[in-house]
C-alpha cells in the first residue's frame, strides 16, 4: 500500500514540476542530474516522515504494552528492519517517476507551456 501511495504523490510531484524540469534540461542538465533531483526530494520527505514516525511510534509504546504478547515494547526488528524496508519502497516507488522525468523532451515540455 505505501508503494502505490508514494508511486502516486511523485508521479503527481513529477507532473507538476514539468516545465521546471524541461527549463533544467534546456540549461544542460543531463539525465543523471534529473533522476538525482527527484530521487533527492523524494528520499528527504521520506526520511522525515519516517522519523515523525519513529517518535510517534515510541511515544505510544508505553500506552500499548498491555496489548503486546511475547515481545518488548521496544522490539529492535520493528525499530529498525521496518523503516529500512519502508525506505526501500519509498526509493523504489520514486525511481520510475524520476526516470520518467529524465527522459523527457525539453522542446516539448517548453512547448506547452
Amino acid at each position: 500500500m505505501a508503494l502505490v501511495g508514494l508511486y502516486g504523490v511523485m508521479a503527481f510531484a513529477v507532473t507538476e514540476r514539468r516545465s521546471e524540469i524541461g527549463i533544467r534540461m534546456a540549461l544542460g542538465a543531463d539525465d543523471r542530474d534529473i533522476l538525482g533531483l527527484v530521487i533527492k526530494k523524494a528520499f528527504v520527505l521520506t526520511t522525515i516522515g519516517l522519523v515523525i514516525g519513529l517518535m510517534g511510534a515510541l511515544a505510544v509504546c508505553r500506552l500499548m504494552a498491555s496489548l503486546l504478547y511475547d515481545i518488548s515494547i521496544y522490539d529492535p526488528a520493528t525499530f529498525v528492519f521496518v523503516p529500512i524496508l519502508l525506505l526501500g519502497v519509498a526509493m523504489l516507488a520514486c525511481y520510475f517517476p524520476a526516470r520518467r522525468a529524465a527522459q523527457l523532451n525539453p522542446v516539448e515540455t517548453l512547448r506547452y507551456e
